[in-house]
Formats: structure tokens, sequence, C-alpha cells
């Protein structure tokens, strides 16, 4: 016999990124504050990428270089990264890291 309870169906959270996610990437070891090395910071990554915003192509093609090692030869960590990670980090830093 049916109780006619019903399960509330739970969606995935968007797609969305914050500082959170590149510290528990451990990005802010070469982009923190200072950087390391030659590495640019989050507001230089900023700066540099939000002319990139609405722009779901270039977007996708610097998640792709971000990923396969072409930004400043081969990083690991980068190479690392989920695709899913990777177009989160990426969308927050062409949204202006916020």
């Amino acid at each position: 016999m049916a109780l006619g309870l019903t399960v509330p169906l739970l969606l995935p959270a968007p797609a969305s990124a914050s500082s959170q996610l590149a510290l528990d990437k451990g990005c802010y070891k070469c982009h923190g504050n200072p950087p390391k090395k030659n590495a640019p910071t989050f507001a230089e990554l900023t700066s540099r990428y939000a002319r990139l915003r609405s722009n779901a192509d270039a977007e996708s093609a610097l998640v792709e270089k971000l990923r396969q090692g072409t930004f400043f030869g081969h990083i690991d960590a980068h190479e690392r990264l989920s695709q899913e990670d990777a177009q989160r980090l990426i969308r927050w830093i062409i949204e202006g890291g916020r």
C-alpha cells in the first residue's frame, strides 16, 4: 500500500566557483599574493581575461588550454583539474573573481 509520500527532486547546484574552489585546488600557492615566480596573481588574471565575458567559445578554448598545459608549459596542477573544475575556475576568473 503506497503512503502517497513525495520525495523532492534534488537538482545539482549551478556551476559556479569561488575563491574556495581555488583554495581547495591549491591555486593560491602560485597565484596568491605574492605570486610564485612568474605566475600572475588572480587580480592580474581577472583583468587580463575580463574581455572574454559572454564569449562562450573563447571561454571553452581557455579551459582547454589550461587543462592541456599550453599555458606556461606543462603545469601539473592545471592538467589535473577536471573539465568541470577548470570550467568553473575559468568562468570565475572571467567574471572578475567574484
